[in-house]
């Protein structure tokens, strides 16, 4: 399964973005997508969109987290990185610091940000991830430059 992670899109993002994501199995949005239109273009793909609420909404239209189940492994989804995993996850994946993040945490539970879609910070530049999970295999996770 192939999917494309993102955050942080701010109600904006380079005019062919979208069908960079065409490929996926899913997308997931870590927050901060602010408008509900401006998903309109990833919804039309046909794939599922799972979405978490951000800081920056101004609605209640989305969970604060998600915890999904992919080929046996469970990914804890949420905007605000928590201070610490909870309880059986083993991959934490969020948002909010515009700042990429690939981190293995003392209790093996991996921690990953995809950066963000339009206002990188500290230096890191725009991005989003592909995140493939395949039974058996180890997780790979790709950071992709917008």
């Amino acid at each position: 399964m192939r999917i494309a992670v993102i955050s942080d899109t701010h109600d904006r993002y380079p005019p062919q973005f979208p069908q960079r994501l065409a490929g996926a199995d899913e997308i997931w949005h870590l927050g901060d997508v602010c408008e509900r239109t401006t998903l309109v273009e990833f919804e039309s793909l046909g794939v599922p969109l799972r979405v978490v609420i951000g800081n920056n909404e101004e609605h209640a239209l989305w969970p604060v987290a998600l915890t999904l189940e992919r080929a046996g492994l469970k990914f804890f989804l949420t905007h605000i990185p928590p201070d610490a995993a909870p309880p059986g996850v083993g991959f934490v994946l969020h948002g909010h610091t515009h700042v990429p993040r690939d981190e293995t945490d003392g209790r093996g539970v991996r921690w990953l940000n995809p950066g963000c879609i339009t206002r990188p910070n500290r230096g890191a530049r725009a991005s989003f991830a592909w995140l493939t999970v395949e039974a058996g295999r180890p997780v790979d996770w790709r950071l992709v430059p917008v």
